[in-house]
């Protein structure tokens, strides 16, 4: 299967996930709206889901994939399997002692979060109470993120990109059914959407097994201390645990910038918190679709190009990566710019979902929505990086993003409030992928091939005439005054979004860019 196809599978998998993701969002936003306990409820869900960032799909995945492609590429199968077992035992016993660690300190969790849900005693007592409920989901999600490893450098890309949608349907169902039914029962609604990320937690994993079984690597957990002491001293294991931990450090840079932009957002109007993570589902759209869909297929190809030693295909993956994000992400960056509050308005506009509301929402879609390319753009040059083995550098460009984000925020936040925060993510994802590109480039690890100023005259031109087209239909409107038509807005709005696609891809067929020289190999 050539990369286009991979990515493209990915890519339609992950929509399917965010359209599931959507529909989540949207009953959230039509029951419950934006108010303390959604408040709770979105700081309970990302303290299980920083964790997983942080150890499942970020320093461990940054670390196992690479050691697992080359362990495939130079030592074959039977090694490879080896590898996966001992690794899958140590997981095993570390995600135990997290999980009860994690339930225990449940309100330190919360208040290092969001201190500020104290202003509402019922919020931050809520969300204690479903932090406890829904720790235990990290536990899941590592065993997840390391089944997708094993799939993926396998070439099998369709289960790991698929499995988020059951836990989306899960939540849809515990919000549609689930809640209805805690209303009678005297419960708070909003606590059976903990129960809903359980469920979805669970499966998730399940829906690994008989993937992992059709390829013959289920791994062989060893629950005995002498395994645990066994796996520990693999050599396979220790380079992951090394590797880990400057990975880590990247990772946890990440996680800190959500925990310092989460804690202030607390602080700040009640419902500022929702505002920013309404937002933040409508950004995973573009980042999911094309970052995260280049960097799952991008990272095993790299990985077995550099165990390899095969320099020139390892820079040809990376500039068709990066031509391929440029294509598509400079388009949807200008979307987000200039026709916000009708996407906004089209998605939330309903039930409790106010028009202020709507136009809280819209201010930080477009703080997003500036560093667009360069959040897409990290997903694409970190794997190359890791592929090296060298997790460092990309750790400390983090550390140093991390700072200077936090020097925006003392700038943005007095005058924007929350989109302040969401324009420095935007602005330190810009400066990351920039430093990633250099180093790449010093290093000699990348050298682009020609025509990329062509290439980039062409797409901007087409995105120019793109935006203009938006700038006029978002104008056309009023998007917030569709009571009792939502499907003729619903309607209008796709229609928006088709045309403006439709401008896009005929201004840059005419001006002489062969799409068909992304279908590669």
């Amino acid at each position: 299967m050539s990369l286009f196809k991979s990515a493209s599978l990915v890519s339609l998998l992950t929509l399917a996930s965010r359209i599931t993701g959507l529909v989540r969002q949207l009953l959230l936003a039509s029951m419950f709206g934006a108010s303390p306990l959604t408040d709770a409820f979105n700081v309970a869900f990302r303290i299980p889901n920083m964790f997983r960032r942080l150890f499942a799909e970020g320093a461990f995945s940054q670390a196992f994939v690479p050691v697992l492609a080359g362990a495939r590429a130079t030592q074959g199968d039977e090694a490879t399997r080896e590898l996966v077992d001992q690794i899958a035992t140590v997981l095993v016993w570390a995600l135990l002692v997290t999980c009860v660690l994690g339930v225990a300190a449940s309100p330190i969790l919360v208040w290092a979060m969001a201190s500020g849900l104290k202003q509402s005693a019922q919020g931050f007592e809520a969300a204690v109470f479903m932090t406890r409920w829904m720790f235990p989901y990290i536990g899941f999600m590592s065993l997840v993120a390391l089944s997708a490893g094993v799939l993926n450098t396998w070439k099998r890309f369709a289960v790991p990109a698929a499995t988020p949608v059951l836990l989306n349907v899960a939540m849809i169902g515990a919000a549609w059914l689930g809640a209805p039914w805690f209303k009678t029962l005297g419960i708070e609604p909003i606590y059976a959407m903990a129960g809903g990320v359980m469920l979805g937690g669970m499966l998730q994993l399940g829906v690994q097994i008989p993937a992992l079984l059709r390829i013959g690597m289920l791994p062989r957990v060893g629950l005995r201390w002498s395994s645990l002491k066994k796996a520990w001293t693999h050599p396979g294991t220790r380079r992951v645990t090394t590797l880990m931990l400057p990975a880590l450090l990247g990772v946890s840079v990440a996680q800190i910038s959500l925990l310092i932009n989460t804690q202030i957002a607390s602080h700040l109007t009640p419902g500022s918190v929702s505002w920013l993570s309404y937002a933040d589902l409508l950004m995973e759209f573009p980042t999911a679709m094309l970052g995260v869909a280049l960097g799952v297929v991008l990272l095993p190809q790299l990985s077995a190009a550099k165990a390899q030693e095969d320099g020139a295909r390892y820079s040809q993956l990376l500039d068709w990566g990066l031509r391929l994000m440029v294509l598509l992400a400079v388009p949807c960056a200008l979307a987000l710019l200039t026709f916000a509050k009708p996407l906004v308005s089209g998605l939330y506009h309903y039930g409790a979902f106010t028009e202020r509301d709507v136009q809280q929402t819209s201010l930080a879609l477009m703080g997003y929505g500036a560093g667009l390319l360069g959040l897409v753009a990290i997903k694409v040059l970190a794997p190359g990086f890791y592929a090296r083995q060298d997790i460092r550098t990309p750790a400390l460009i983090a550390v140093l993003v991390l700072v200077l984000t936090q020097g925006m925020n003392l700038l943005f936040v007095p005058h924007l409030a929350h989109a302040g925060l969401a324009l420095s993510i935007g602005l330190g994802a810009a400066l990351n992928a920039l430093l990633l590109l250099i180093g790449l480039r010093r290093r000699g690890a990348y050298q682009p091939l020609p025509g990329w100023g062509r290439f980039a005259l062409q797409v901007v031109a087409a995105s120019a005439l793109m935006a203009v087209f938006l700038l006029w239909a978002a104008g056309a409107e009023n998007w917030t005054d569709f009571e009792g038509r939502a499907l003729e807005r619903v309607g209008l709005l796709a229609l928006c979004v088709v045309g403006a696609a439709a401008i896009y891809f005929v201004a840059l067929l005419l001006s002489g860019l062969k799409l068909r020289q992304f279908v590669r190999k």
